[in-house]
């Protein structure tokens, strides 16, 4: 709980890639010690609050102890006690200086590109990215603020990120393993490229959480964070985080966020602490099942193609057997007849849940060409993978024995 400069004394970010990275003094401890203690602990915060669980501090207001000392907390839309311990849990988890929250991942999206970005410059992505971020990428931005979008031929080869990138590119966005079709994007590489280029990498690090890959590590500048999903876990929660320089994450908060309002709530905040203490532990499990069911449907001769990276025919599988610890709980998976054969499969489901989400406790399913990217156009669906009879399964903590049986029934009606 730092004691930030006012909104009116902030200089606005300015990316150097030769600047130092500092060092968290926090890095020394483990991946779950982190999620348990950083940003409070029971003896240290003792000052601050008397309690063995951080408090939820509701108030939106904060007052001042004289006309001419600027306190750490001033009005809600900036900053507030309980939401600063869970930005600092954040950025320890991701090994970023300071991190910001957002109402939802897609505002945390908009809220960084918003900073960064001006009329004439651009953006460098792909079409492997999720549907509400494309939907910002092709008609929000452009249309109502001038800021272009790039995206790649090819996201898998780094050349083809080099050759998007010019001199009024601001960002070079990769989300690693995308929504909803897994592909996995060399992290290492694109930085590199983006990096001799003087440009910042964003990386969107929902699916695989700071529990199973750490892009920051393999040179990622910022990262994005949908906490609505694996991150939470139960589908409770509604929020995002931008993690990064500390000099950016401020830019962003009061400089943005400070005036846009969209921020998260102290109770959302509160409870996202709770569900950050068993993030590995749900993870795992989560990667443990995802691999298991993954695996039967790579075997169903009903099933045309599985989308996951931990099976050995996935077309990054080593690559993402190198920078993730283990492959998730997310895949999809396309059946024979287009629209008509998602459809049968996902009405016959018992178990399995059709919901729009993913990373919750229970399997849900959801169908991407009608509802999450339904805004691409054919052409750049089929480019990038989303087939009509693609289902994202997004695969839960149950016994996985019985979800592969839920989906052999569905399937059983095709």
């Amino acid at each position: 709980m730092h004691n930030q400069k006012p909104f009116f004394m902030r200089d606005p970010w300015e990316y150097d890639p030769q600047a130092p990275r500092p060092v968290r003094p926090d890095s020394h401890l483990g991946f779950d010690t982190r999620a348990l203690h950083a940003g409070f602990h029971p003896l240290k915060n003792v000052e601050d609050f008397r309690s063995f669980v951080p408090p939820i501090v509701q108030s939106m207001t904060y007052p001042y102890q004289r006309f001419d000392k600027f306190p750490d907390y001033i009005y809600g839309r900036s900053k507030t006690p309980t939401v600063s311990v869970l930005e600092e849990r954040l950025a320890a988890l991701e090994g970023g200086e300071g991190a910001v929250t957002a109402s939802s991942g897609s505002q945390a999206l908009f809220s960084l590109i918003f900073t960064l970005a001006r009329p004439g410059d651009n953006v460098v992505t792909s079409l492997n990215i999720f549907g509400e971020g494309y939907k910002q990428a092709a008609t929000i931005f452009p249309e109502r603020c001038g800021v272009g979008f790039h995206f790649v031929d090819d996201p898998a080869d780094p050349n083809s990120w080099d050759r998007e990138i010019d001199a009024k590119t601001r960002l070079v966005w990769v989300e690693t393993p995308s929504n909803p079709c897994l592909s996995v994007a060399d992290i290492a590489a694109v930085a590199q490229v983006a990096h001799s280029h003087s440009v910042p990498l964003l990386v969107d690090n929902t699916t695989a959480t700071a529990a199973l890959q750490q892009p920051m590590a393999l040179g990622a500048d910022i990262v994005l964070l949908s906490l609505t999903k694996f991150l939470s876990g139960n589908a409770t929660v509604l929020g995002g985080a931008i993690v990064g320089p500390e000099a950016l994450v401020e830019d962003i908060r009061w400089n943005t966020i400070e005036f846009i309002g969209a921020i998260m709530q102290p109770m959302e905040a509160w409870q996202m602490l709770q569900y950050l203490e068993t993030l590995s532990l749900r993870m795992e499990r989560h990667s443990a099942n995802g691999q298991k069911v993954a695996r039967a449907l790579a075997d169903h001769p009903k099933v045309l193609r599985v989308n996951y990276p931990g099976l050995p025919r996935h077309p990054q599988h080593r690559l993402a057997q190198q920078q993730m610890s283990a492959s998730g709980g997310l895949l999809s998976f396309v059946v024979p007849g287009g629209l008509e054969g998602a459809a049968t499969v996902m009405n016959n489901l018992e178990l399995v849940v059709h919901a729009v989400t993913f990373g919750t406790s229970r399997t849900i399913c959801m169908h991407p060409a009608t509802i999450t990217h339904e805004h691409m156009t054919p052409q750049e669906r089929a480019a990038a993978g989303i087939d009509d009879g693609l289902i994202r399964l997004s695969v839960g903590l149950e016994d996985p024995e019985d979800v592969i049986e839920d989906l052999d029934q569905a399937l059983a009606w095709l």
